[in-house]
């Protein structure tokens, strides 16, 4: 819709979760050194956590496209009881047929699906996103699946990533073994406001167009009403831009920004931290101004 106005390739605050827009912040580079260390030490868990919106599925993305040949990988990307056990998930993960099988049969199987792999010089990766929807009871059962290895070798190695919630599970008492298995855990926070700045000019240049688009005053004043949220910042930018596309704006101002987030506010459905009293004074202020103008010149 904007991309052609803006000389954008293509759209630079899309909320799907694109590796390619992935920005190197400290606490993803963190996140990414984690994750690549866990699997190189042949660390048995690791745990990836952060709070809704922060980037932990974009990291997850870039992470799998950096996987070599010798790693056969199984993704899960919203476990829940309600659907299935999660022995068959698992299953279903690598690609075995696990309909109308039951778990003893399927596991047996599984074990040789393993020792397949690792004949071949292979290991088995199993990703688990949105984890938080795991149980105590899922997660005890994971941690008994997971003991298949030799004396040297781990045959399986699993990657946790959920919102905070699966800390809240995993400090139950009857999961301390579970937890004793945890060899790497990383959590990653928001962005601060610099680091606010940077991602978002970042984005705009993977895209094809100028970090100018947005300059530092609209960037600060999307910090202060996302925190620093990367899904929120993707929300309220690309929001912006529409709003800069349709009265024919070529730069984003923080103005601009604050009218996104108020009408957002009038409508009921902002995610978006409030307006303050200045920016209500001010935008209704600019509002009459425009009235005026618009009055004087019919």
């Amino acid at each position: 819709m904007y991309t052609d106005f803006f000389n954008l390739k293509a759209m630079p605050f899309s909320l799907l979760p694109d590796a390619d827009f992935l920005f190197p912040s400290t606490r993803h580079q963190r996140a990414m050194t984690h994750l690549e260390y866990g699997i190189v030490s042949q660390a048995g868990f690791i745990v990836i956590t952060g709070e809704v919106g922060t980037g932990k599925t974009t990291i997850l993305r870039n992470f799998i496209k950096s996987t070599g040949s010798n790693v056969t990988v199984g993704i899960i990307t919203n476990p829940s009881a309600t659907f299935g056990r999660l022995l068959h998930w698992i299953a279903q993960a690598f690609d075995l047929p696990a309909q109308d099988k039951e778990d003893a049969s399927l596991y047996q199987e599984f074990v040789q699906f393993l020792l397949n792999q690792y004949g071949l010089g292979k290991r088995a990766l199993l990703i688990i996103d949105e984890a938080q929807n795991l149980n105590a009871q899922m997660l005890e059962e994971l941690r008994m699946i997971s003991n298949v290895n030799n004396e040297k070798d781990q045959l399986l190695q699993v990657v946790l990533v959920g919102q905070p919630e699966l800390l809240d599970t995993l400090k139950g008492h009857n999961l301390r073994q579970f937890v004793q298995r945890i060899a790497v855990h990383c959590h990653i926070d928001s962005l601060t406001p610099s680091e606010t700045t940077s991602y978002i000019h970042h984005r705009l240049e993977v895209a094809g167009g100028q970090a100018a688009l947005f300059d530092n005053e609209a960037c600060a004043t999307v910090y202060s009403f996302t925190d620093g949220v990367p899904r929120l910042i993707n929300m309220l930018c690309d929001q912006a831009l529409v709003y800069a596309f349709s009265e024919d704006q070529p730069i984003v101002s923080a103005r601009t920004v604050a009218e996104v987030v108020r009408d957002r506010a009038e409508s009921g459905l902002s995610a978006f931290k409030p307006l303050s009293e200045n920016w209500k004074i001010l935008l209704k202020e600019a509002s009459s101004t425009e009235e005026s103008h618009s009055k004087s010149s019919s």
